[in-house]
């Protein structure tokens, strides 16, 4: 038997206005993904435990199979692991965005205009985030460059009670309210002032400035945590499995429960991503001898933050075309399979950020079809079945049909 999870990141969401009333989900075609659901099982699971924030990492996690409640550390060091970084079990690895701030008044009255600096190239945020460690790096901080707007701090014996607001959730909206709060809060928002003073400087900004793009002009510290104890995962379900993601997260969640962690060119984590290639890599990792593929992708969630309708149904729509069709298409001849289809959190449009709440999930066996009585795979469809996972966790075992918590 193969196992394919297919994880569309902040794919549920709200009905819409301007899409007549109906979800993102509800709105797309996706006649494969609505094939399977006609021959397979709809739930609704909660991917969120009470008392965690609904971050891409805790629902991740949870999803994996694993209980956030007892795993979960922090969002940063999952992509520190990602990146290649040792990390020491004193180290407190910060999630370091570069984003971009409105100019006027003092650093605190600013405004995130944008969590992403307008998609920076990772060309581009590598020489503004070595200059962030030439000038701020010390034998105790160290800023290492990542991808796109996404980068890392490690902080020797660094604070992990400081209260950091993700900058995903405050777009077009001023940051006081949103700063630093608790340990070691004085000097994380210095660096972050320090970092504007910095960055606002550089050619680089004035000729993006130029182009009409924003400029990356501060750094934004959160999700600090240290390196997470998490059992592998070929132990637990004895299965040989793989990641394949454009985002640190996902990846260093992947590396830390022993999978195998998969790169595929042209994979972005937007719209423009590499859909087939990744669909292509799962199916080479099936036919290479792995049992189990985790499938992400972050499009859906980019446009929900970025609040681009037409967007998120076209990117639900690319997935079903290009990673569903293609995985259907090359799983002809490997045996029997099964396929889970879901989203970690809703990524609502009207809010443009993550909501905690249950999102729809869908499991189909190759050779053991049955009439579901549905349709359609959509949050309302799913919420009629009736069967309800409380423990989002426990999903796993469901799916890999191996019983237990």
């Amino acid at each position: 038997m193969k196992y394919i999870v297919l994880l569309g990141d902040g794919m549920a969401d709200y009905p819409v206005p301007e899409l007549g009333g109906k979800t993102p989900l509800q709105a797309a075609r996706k006649p494969h993904i609505d094939s399977l659901a006609k021959r397979g099982e709809l739930g609704m699971v909660k991917t969120v435990p009470d008392g965690l924030p609904p971050a891409s990492d805790v629902a991740n996690l949870s999803v994996m199979g694993y209980d956030p409640a007892a795993y979960y550390t922090g969002r940063s060091p999952i992509e520190a692991v990602s990146m290649g970084i040792d990390l020491a079990p004193t180290d407190v690895a910060f999630r370091c965005n570069l984003v971009s701030l409105s100019d006027e008044g003092e650093y605190v009255d600013k405004v995130m205009l944008d969590y992403s600096s307008d998609e920076i190239a990772t060309s581009e945020a590598r020489i503004l985030i070595e200059e962030v460690q030439r000038r701020l790096g010390t034998d105790e901080r160290t800023f290492y460059p990542g991808i796109s707007y996404r980068h890392c701090m490690v902080w020797k014996g660094g604070p992990l009670g400081c209260g950091l607001t993700p900058p995903h959730d405050i777009p077009q909206r001023p940051i006081l309210g949103h700063l630093p709060r608790g340990e070691g809060s004085e000097a994380i928002l210095g660096m972050m002032r320090e970092s504007y003073e910095i960055l606002r400087a550089q050619p680089l900004n004035a000729e993006r400035k130029a182009r009409g793009e924003l400029a990356a002009n501060s750094i934004w510290l959160w999700g600090q945590g240290r390196k997470p104890a998490i059992p592998s995962f070929a132990e637990r379900h004895r299965l040989r499995g793989s990641v394949i993601s454009a985002v640190d997260l996902v990846k260093g969640l992947g590396i830390c429960a022993g999978m195998r962690s998969i790169d595929v060119e042209g994979a972005t984590g937007t719209i423009d991503t590499n859909f087939a290639g990744k669909a292509e890599a799962a199916i080479r990792e099936l036919e290479s001898g792995q049992d189990f593929v985790y499938i992400h992708i972050e499009a859906p969630d980019e446009c929900g933050h970025h609040h681009e309708i037409e967007e998120k149904v076209r990117a639900i729509e690319l997935i079903d075309e290009r990673v569903v069709g293609t995985l259907l298409d090359g799983l002809v001849g490997l045996g029997a399979y099964r396929i889970l289809v879901l989203p970690d959190h809703p990524t609502p449009l009207s809010l443009r950020t993550h909501t905690a709440e249950p999102v729809p999930f869908l499991i189909y066996e190759k050779g053991k079809e049955r009439e579901s009585g549905f349709s359609r795979y959509d949050e309302i469809e799913a919420r009629k079945s009736g069967l309800f996972v409380g423990r989002g966790h426990e999903l796993m075992d469901r799916f890999l049909g191996q019983g237990g918590a």
